[in-house]
């Protein structure tokens, strides 16, 4: 499986860091973005660069004034205005010329004077091929740019054939990922990248295995955005982008981060409406749920928490909108360990305290929902903690909200994307492949019997509108692939009474009584932590059975199958020794409906 590549360079950022708690700056030391300081988790990486000696600054190769027509006086953010690096960029003007224009000569020497060679076509009769399929395949000079770049300094006369070689390899593993409806290789690479330095989206097989850096966004509302042709990603489909934002601003900002490749959706996933739209629905069967993975391997996040290319503001009506980022559906797998806050201004909230009261309660609002983001970060490991963020977000259609979380559940396959799936059939489709720790978790923490597919997990509706749950409940809901039967492994008690949490109160205590080997019944103090009634009766319990406090309650059937009715707790520890010295209870495989 192919891992991110640790040389990819990302040495360029000089940013001051920003914790939660302060929203101020701390210091401004040099930083790679793959290389945060450790010990103040969550960090945030606050881009902006500090002031130089005007005289001191080399001539920028990427000027807003340049590339867009703007002053870079009326640039708001101050790392979108000229880019004065010293990697191998070209201007959107050369990106756009035809290689056809340029014919082979022009276009070779170009390539030679951008990446410092001086090859020739007498000494390397290869080359004439080479470049000569990027003018029969009617390349701009971007596209032959990214294309070219990361072998120009390999055997020239092999480049053809790597490529090809490079393009099946790519072929076969996304085919491979797809089993059916499942996708079975999950830790992919994007199917595309924006490679900045060529300012062209270009296959991902063309890098050298270098992983993107992801951009997070939150879509504006359809009247807040417009759909833009660019040549960027050769005009496949119309790429929609918030009104006044220019995409050669973002790009420029990305470079200023020290950025090679990045991961835009609307860029690098088909959107709709563009002449393939026969392949976005095949498309996105895998590349939809599997970008989560993209996420977790990077590291670092690039977030635009105002709307993509927008500077960062913060109002108080921000954290009501359905657009506002930490709103979103999809960002919910867009938490890395750490994050760079695009779109940063000096007179922004990361560099102001607010001197009234309602703008501290802002920024205090603030810092509790980056705060936040820990509880679903992969170590918190708790379904409940995921379900309850999702139960905040919207999304555009209401099946984002299952597939995006797929990687926050550490699914070990992933089920395939259709965006016109029902929402239990998703959900189901989601739980069958979850961890089984998890499953557990649904098993015994959800109080009540299902209401869809399965009686001993929550429906989708139910689980979009339960309170949180404590969970991790230690033991394992497993699954025969084969027939899809859902089983617990656990402790069971055939018979045993509940009484007492029938009833509405404060204090849902009650009692179990078992009746053991020499015919004497035993009482237990159960509690309920919920407010789901358990009528008074005889039950079949399973127990979890790494400390027997967490049981299920339910109804015996025939054949080992059991059906749910709610759970309880035993939470005192003597109370479990003295059940489980009674020898009641005897470990058996049960089958779930």
């Amino acid at each position: 499986m192919v891992k991110p590549n640790e040389s990819s360079p990302h040495t360029e950022v000089t940013s001051p860091k920003v914790t939660i708690s302060g929203l101020t700056e701390v210091s401004r030391t040099e930083s790679s973005i793959e290389d945060p300081r450790p010990g103040t988790k969550p960090v945030i990486l606050c881009p902006q660069s500090r002031k130089e000696e005007k005289q001191c600054e080399p001539p920028p190769k990427l000027s807003a004034l340049v590339e867009t027509g703007q002053a870079e006086s009326s640039i708001q953010v101050p790392l979108q205005r000229a880019y004065r690096g010293e990697k191998s960029v070209i201007p959107a003007s050369l990106a756009d010329t035809l290689c056809s224009e340029l014919g082979i000569g022009r276009l070779l020497q170009t390539l030679n004077d951008i990446l410092g060679t001086s090859y020739n076509l007498d000494d390397t009769p290869s080359l004439s091929s080479l470049l000569n399929q990027c003018i029969s395949r009617n390349y701009d000079f971007g596209t032959a740019y990214g294309h070219l770049r990361q072998s120009w300094y390999d055997d020239l006369s092999t480049i053809q054939d790597n490529l090809r070689t490079y393009e099946k390899k790519d072929r076969e593993m996304r085919r491979n990922a797809l089993v059916g409806d499942q996708i079975v290789g999950t830790q992919i690479p994007p199917r595309r990248v924006w490679d900045l330095f060529s300012n062209r989206v270009v296959p991902w097989w063309v890098t050298k295995e270098k992983w993107p850096q992801p951009i997070s966004h939150a879509w504006m509302e359809g009247n807040d955005r417009s759909d833009i042709r660019t040549p960027i990603n050769g005009k496949e489909w119309p790429v929609p982008i918030p009104t006044g934002v220019d995409l050669k601003l973002i790009r420029i900002e990305m470079l200023n981060l020290g950025l090679e490749y990045v991961w835009l959706d609307v860029l690098c996933l088909r959107q709709k409406d563009g002449p393939g739209e026969d392949l976005r629905a095949e498309e996105w069967k895998v590349d939809v749920p599997t970008i989560g993975y993209l996420y977790r391997v990077v590291g670092v996040v690039v977030c635009y928490l105002s709307g993509l290319g927008r500077p960062f503001t913060l109002t108080a009506k921000v954290f009501q909108s359905h657009h506002w980022w930490f709103n979103r559906a999809w960002t919910l797998q867009e938490v890395a360990e750490d994050r760079i806050i695009a779109g940063d201004t000096p007179d922004g909230p990361l560099h102001t305290e607010p001197q009234d009261e309602e703008g501290k309660e802002i920024v205090k609002k603030f810092r509790k929902q980056l705060q936040a983001l820990d509880d679903i970060s992969p170590d918190s490991y708790n379904i409940f903690d995921v379900l309850a963020e999702m139960q905040k977000r919207q999304s555009a259609k209401a099946v984002d909200k299952i597939a995006g979380m797929a990687f926050c559940l550490e699914s070990a396959t992933i089920p395939a994307y259709y965006e016109d799936q029902s929402l239990e059939d998703a959900w189901t489709a989601l739980v069958n492949t979850v961890i089984p720790w998890f499953r557990g978790d649904l098993f015994f923490g959800f109080p009540e019997p299902g209401t869809g597919n399965k009686k001993w997990r929550p429906s989708w509706d139910q689980a979009m509108a339960m309170p949180r749950q404590k969970g991790e409940c230690g033991v394992w809901v497993g699954r025969d692939e084969e027939n899809g039967n859902d089983w617990c492994q656990g402790y069971c008690i055939e018979k045993g009474t509940v009484r007492g949490l029938d009833a509405e109160r404060v204090d849902r205590r009650g009692e179990l009584t078992v009746i053991g080997a020499n015919g004497k019944t035993h009482a237990f103090q159960i509690t309920a932590l919920h407010h789901y009634l358990i009528p008074e009766d005889t039950y079949t319990i399973i127990g979890a059975h790494i400390a027997l406090e967490n049981w299920v309650v339910g109804r015996r059937l025939s054949n080992n199958w059991f059906e749910k009715v709610s759970v309880f707790t035993m939470p005192n520890s003597e109370e479990r020794k003295r059940l489980h010295d009674l020898e009641v209870t005897k470990e058996l495989r049960n089958y779930l409906v």
